[in-house]
């Protein structure tokens, strides 16, 4: 079974205890007054395990599986390493990043949660724009050049960030995407020159 698919259903099976157990999400969510004044680190991490709705499972879930075999694949042409330990690395690693800026920004307030793998999702998107630029990702059923739609992405998420007008976490959804971009180049130097001949000199 692919990692993929197993880091799919073990977000699913967790993200379900949470929508029975209110205490669950409490306790895991993140909340960077808990993770500064009390101590609680695997919040950094735990919180990626659990969502608000259904609707926001679904979306991240379905998003991870269309991107997530790919960037596997990528992984395994490209880096001399172990790519299903790699991947699960990468991902866990990007849940915790995507959310530092939120830490930095929040840790004196109390009131301020919030949970998913949106982080996560978003470097996955964005690893796979690095290798592959110009591929199609669907947008409502509407065919968008990754690249076009990442520069779109980021902007969106940081604008909605500084006006701070809902409670979606658009500071990590962006850092998560920056994270997406940086992180293979980081096991293989030679990504960032392919990105830069794919997108200018193709």
């Amino acid at each position: 079974m692919s990692v993929v698919i197993i880091l799919i259903l073990i977000i699913v099976g967790v993200s379900m205890a949470g929508f029975n157990r209110v205490e669950l999400v409490y306790r895991y969510q993140f909340n960077a007054w808990q993770i500064k004044h009390r101590k609680e680190y695997i919040r950094l991490l735990s919180h990626g395990f659990f969502h608000g709705s259904w609707g926001h499972l679904l979306i991240n879930m379905f998003v991870m599986w269309s991107f997530g075999g790919a960037v596997l694949y990528y992984f395994e042409q490209t880096i001399p390493a172990n790519s299903s330990l790699l991947f699960v690395f990468f991902f866990l690693s990007a849940i915790v990043v995507s959310s530092l800026y939120s830490y930095s920004k929040e840790k004196d307030n109390y009131n301020y949660n919030a949970v998913g793998a949106s982080g996560g999702v978003s470097a996955l998107v964005f690893a796979s724009i690095l290798y592959n630029p110009y591929g199609t990702i669907l947008v409502y059923f509407i065919p968008v050049p990754g690249i076009l739609l990442g520069v779109g992405y980021l902007i969106y998420s940081r604008v909605m960030a500084q006006r701070g007008q809902d409670n979606i976490g658009h500071d990590a959804h962006f850092f998560g995407a920056v994270y997406g971009l940086v992180f293979p180049i980081l096991f293989n130097h030679s990504l960032f020159n392919s990105f830069i001949a794919q997108l200018f000199f193709r």
